[in-house]
């Protein structure tokens, strides 16, 4: 009697790996690029080399048998092992390529995009997968090697991890033009908790650094509203709801554009740096490597817009909030829409000019009988 899965491919493998992960036959033909028959009929040679049922099939998708949980596990790791070959050997050709899995927190995605362009330059044929969420989902994905590096403010104490620091990571007060608070000289942290103050959610970088500025200053901290989006914050910051702490490098825009000022409160803004962190004693893949490199040899260079002078912040701050809501208002586009001309043949012939909207379609008159 043969081993099991002595005859299995590894193009069958990946098929399988792929229905594993998707649940669906049809999505999974779709990302392989083959026909649904074709995946099928992969995924029937593979049962029968390995001799037991790998899956079920329902009206709802498709679900692993406990043979199949197995399988997918290691072919998993197997498929893993390969890529890393394959890019192990174009690295020793003197090739970068393959895919880099990084992970960032909510607020890196506005600084990594233009860092990534560069890297992409220097080496044409890697692939960037790029993994967003908050601190404990990107901590996560490195800890269980779903992505490879992962950019976040402060190194996971709870990970056996190599942190090196890259960029400065510049924070701050901010607040509509138009707010109260901006109409004070010199305001303090018990001046920013009688407005509103808006935050991100427990465990984000930003609400870590305000909690610790307050507690530092032996100041309570008085919380308005909680949120998970730097853009609801932008938004509702503007709007003058409140005060919100945020990262430079999330509201350059909006600071450049008047939309909101930065909070002239002694030592702002506030500087911490950015880490680009591994797991230690784990081989990286080459795209990883290279570009861990490249953040170390870029260290200090990434660094968000010029900020205006407070003098100049004081001086144009009517003049921003009076612009604001016409930038906002120009942002639509104009309503009601322009009349445009009918075009059905009827209209031609006629020469009827542009009308607001379009005339009735044209029905033949009822026969009399």
């Amino acid at each position: 009697m043969s081993a099991p899965l002595k005859n299995a491919t590894l193009r069958q493998l990946a098929t399988f790996h792929t229905l594993a992960r998707l649940r669906s036959i049809s999505q999974t033909a779709e990302e392989m690029h083959l026909t649904q028959p074709a995946v099928s009929l992969q995924i029937g040679i593979l049962e029968e080399s390995a001799g037991t049922p790998l899956l079920t099939r329902s009206a709802r998708g498709v679900k692993l048998t406990e043979s199949g949980e197995l399988l997918a596990a290691y072919a998993d790791r197997m498929l893993a092992l390969w890529r890393e070959a394959s890019e192990a050997m174009a690295a020793q050709r003197g090739l970068i390529a393959g895919t880099l899995r990084i992970g960032a927190v909510t607020t890196a995605e506005y600084l990594l995009p233009h860092v990534l362009l560069e890297f992409v330059k220097l080496h044409p044929k890697v692939k960037v997968k790029l993994q967003v969420g908050n601190r404990a989902e990107v901590t996560s994905a490195l800890a269980v090697q779903e992505v490879d590096l992962a950019v976040m403010g402060r190194p996971p104490s709870e990970l056996r991890a190599n942190a090196t620091a890259f960029a400065r990571h510049p924070m701050a007060f901010v607040a509509a033009p138009s707010h109260p608070v901006m109409q004070l000289a010199e305001p303090t942290l018990a001046d920013i908790n009688e407005h509103s103050l808006l935050v991100r959610e427990r465990g984000s970088g930003t609400r870590n650094t305000v909690e610790a500025l307050f507690r530092e200053a032996g100041a309570e901290l008085a919380i308005g509203a909680e949120l998970s989006s730097n853009e609801a914050i932008k938004q509702m910051c503007a709007a003058g709801f409140g005060v919100a702490f945020l990262s430079m490098h999330a509201c350059v825009l909006e600071l450049q554009a008047g939309l909101l000022a930065m909070v002239p409160v002694a030592g702002q803004p506030i500087e911490r740096d950015w880490y680009v962190i591994s797991l230690a004693g784990r081989a990286m893949p080459a795209a990883a490597t290279a570009f861990e490199a490249f953040l170390r040899e870029q260290a200090g260079a990434d660094r968000p817009a010029p900020l205006p002078a407070a003098g100049a912040r004081r001086a144009g701050r009517e003049e921003a909030a009076r612009r604001a809501p016409l930038r906002l208002r120009r942002s639509h586009p104009p309503w009601p829409a322009a009349p445009r001309p009918c075009g059905c043949w009827r209209c031609r012939s006629a020469g009827r000019r542009a009308t607001p909207r379009p005339c009735l379609p044209w029905r033949p008159a009822p026969s009399r009988p």
